[in-house]
């Protein structure tokens, strides 16, 4: 369904002009100088990834210099290119460029992730993320395991001997490259190189009946890394600087990079309001339904497999139903493969004691599958929102909608007939919010990652979110790792709830939800920011 832009032309009197072409009909490549961004993106997305030197990627001081340097060339590239006169779609994808290559140079200058944060060197990724990137940074040529499927082809085979033969060499590298004082990053990254090693040698018991000439060279590349985390290991005590950026650092990222139009001190204030809304409603929720059952997690697998099964069918029909979104096919198995498989009550992290009790409220976060799905299915016209976007820059929108997505269906009936439902919906914002606060605290120089851990666990309600636990861990580096991103939950949230009650005011008695979610849909997953001026016509402040 194609849907007509109407573009506010004066913000004070918020009359309309509907304009006569659909979003997106304009042939990008009739808007001149447009083929020559197309050109410079994908010469820039070449130039962003580090040089390989005999399978290792370079991430030598030398090499690090170089590209800093050379940056600078892609950037007047991009200045010189006249976007005065083009259309609103295609300057948001000249910010888009833009914004990347602030991301390089941020690394750089700032975050340095090759010499500060030993995880970085992660040889494996073993599942799948469900959203557009892997969250956070890491190392080109990391072995990304959930895109195999077994048994390999010898094509395959032989490329990933080729790649884990090289892990004792980067690793070496890697020796040579971290040379800075950040103490948390290094806990964590000693940390992270455990799990690595556990993955390597679940790997190498699963392969060796399928794939035993493969199994050598897994516990070479095992060997590797137990001997690197070894070595971070006696490296640790010297270990005492700072992990955070500082406050001035990180309220530039969020306006240059993930062009978030919010300071620090913004973003703790809207998690600290979502911390105290959150508790307090979930407690008007208990109260109101105090005289009824409590939601109850299955008793078994095949109970929990059958309820799993049944909320993918009750949401999407919801959706279609209550005229929310358009439904198609991929849809259903998008969601249906990523039913999480039945934890028994000792394993039950957070997430998994929200899902287990009504499924229906993860099925609404995980309209990140079908956000991937469409991208795969109905990609995008422009080539530079075809593609995931470097550096998260996309989190406002991914985990702003997943998150919004939970409170919005509940607001939109989802839950009407189980009332306790909202309650866990509730919990799951003070979860963010909680674990927001703790991670711009540690961006902050203010606390310690253990402190966060503590602090996060302790304002999430009813004592599921376990200190001691490795998903506290989990976010709390990857936050470290990934400025914005913590926050990106309520504050994405909270943007795409102001580009609704715009929306609201500017259409009236016009504004109808499904039509507004499909423009919001059509324009990719870009940041909260470029998807309001596309479809409101107003260009905040940032992003000039």
């Amino acid at each position: 369904m194609r849907k007509y832009f109407c573009l506010a032309t004066s913000v004070l009197s918020l009359s309309l002009t509907c304009l006569s072409l659909p979003i997106g009909a304009e042939s990008a490549d009739a808007v001149k100088g447009y083929d020559e961004l197309v050109q410079l993106f994908e010469d820039w997305r070449e130039f962003q990834q580090p040089v390989f030197r005999d399978g290792i990627p370079d991430y030598t001081p030398s090499a690090m210099q170089r590209q800093h340097e050379e940056l600078a060339e892609y950037q007047k590239r991009l200045a010189a290119i006249d976007i005065s006169g083009w259309p609103v779609a295609q300057q948001i994808d000249s910010l888009m460029v833009g914004a990347e290559m602030n991301g390089l140079d941020f690394d750089h200058r700032v975050m340095q992730p090759w010499v500060r944060d030993p995880a970085f060197y992660s040889v494996v990724v073993e599942a799948e993320s469900d959203t557009p990137l892997r969250e956070g940074p890491i190392m080109a040529g990391t072995i990304e395991l959930w895109r195999l499927s077994f048994p390999l082809t010898a094509a395959e085979v032989k490329w990933l001997q080729q790649r884990f033969r090289s892990v004792p060499a980067t690793l070496e590298q890697a020796r040579g490259n971290l040379t800075g004082n950040a103490r948390d990053l290094w806990q964590l990254g000693i940390w992270t190189q455990q799990e690595q090693s556990a993955i390597l040698g679940n790997l190498a018991e699963e392969v060796d009946s399928i794939h035993a000439e493969l199994v050598p060279d897994i516990e070479a590349a095992l060997r590797a890394v137990d001997a690197f985390k070894e070595w971070l290991e006696v490296q640790f005590p010297s270990k005492t600087g700072p992990s955070g950026i500082g406050i001035e650092n990180y309220t530039w990222y969020l306006h240059h990079v993930h062009l978030v139009p919010y300071s620090w001190e913004d973003e703790l204030r809207l998690m600290e309001r979502e911390l105290a809304r959150s508790i307090a409603h979930m407690k008007l929720e208990e109260h109101r339904n105090r005289d009824l059952p409590p939601l109850d997690p299955p008793a078994s697998a095949e109970e929990w497999e059958q309820r799993a099964g049944a909320s993918i069918e009750e949401f999407l029909r919801f959706l279609d139903e209550q005229e929310v979104m358009e439904i198609e096919s991929y849809m259903d198995p998008a969601l249906r493969v990523r039913i999480a498989p039945y934890s028994p009550p000792e394993d039950r992290h957070f997430f998994a004691q929200v899902d287990l009790r009504d499924p229906r409220v993860m099925r609404c976060h995980h309209i990140h599958w079908i956000d991937k799905a469409r991208m795969e299915k109905d990609p995008h016209s422009s080539p530079i929102r075809r593609v995931p976007l470097l550096y998260n820059i996309w989190d406002s929108r991914a985990e702003g909608l997943a998150t919004g997505w939970e409170e919005m269906m509940a607001s939109a009936g989802l839950f009407d007939d189980s009332p306790r439902s909202r309650e866990l919906v509730y919990i799951m914002v003070a979860q963010r919010a909680a674990r927001a606060i703790a991670g711009l605290r540690v961006q902050s120089n203010e606390w310690s990652v253990e402190e966060a851990v503590v602090f996060a666990a302790e304002k999430t309600p009813r004592g599921w979110f376990k200190p001691d636990g490795a998903l506290v861990l989990f976010e709390q580096q990857l936050y470290l790792q990934q400025p914005g991103y913590g926050t990106s939950y309520l504050t994405g949230k909270a943007l795409i709830e102001e580009l609704l009650a715009e929306l609201a005011l500017q259409l009236g008695d016009d504004f109808v939800l499904k039509d507004v979610m499909e423009e919001f849909f059509a324009a990719g997953v870009i940041p909260v920011s470029l998807i309001r001026w596309e479809m409101t016509g107003l260009r905040d402040p940032i992003l000039n």
